[in-house]
């Protein structure tokens, strides 16, 4: 009676881990052209806090993490697509902006990358990349 018992949790043991099992959890594609992980809709800034070179081929903001001085940064996908519609805009005004918003790849490397002691600093911000679907001058006007 002892051994069929022995045995009984033998195969328990190991069936129970097997069929319990549901697999890996798919982790979002990074970059601008992998999964969305959020949308921004018609969200205003200020003119300035939309920062891009002089050519109009690298644009990013900034956005309060919530999480003491510290900022998520926003890079474009597509800054030289919204550079003319930007630069059209007064800079005393502000800009509404909508897009989709992706995982940056180096952020999202160094960070599974990184030491115990710099992954705390990884908690505090993140670095997205966006897709501009649009970008206009605010109804609200200027500041």
């Amino acid at each position: 009676m002892g051994i069929k018992i022995r045995k009984l949790l033998v195969i328990l043991i190991i069936t129970i881990p097997v069929v319990s099992y549901s697999g890996c959890k798919k982790q979002p594609k990074c970059g601008c052209d992998g999964d969305v992980l959020f949308s921004i809709t018609d969200q205003v800034f200020d003119h300035s806090t939309v920062v891009y070179n002089t050519s109009g081929s690298n644009a990013y903001f900034f956005v309060y993490s919530g999480l003491g001085a510290y900022y998520d940064t926003y890079y474009f996908c597509n800054p030289s697509e919204m550079f003319t519609k930007y630069s059209s805009i007064a800079s005393d005004e502000q800009v509404k902006l909508s897009g989709d918003v992706y995982w940056d790849c180096s952020y999202v490397t160094s960070a599974s990358s990184s030491s115990s002691s710099s992954s705390y600093y990884y908690s505090y911000y993140k670095v997205y990349n966006i897709k501009v679907t649009a970008l206009e001058s605010s109804l609200y006007g200027k500041k």
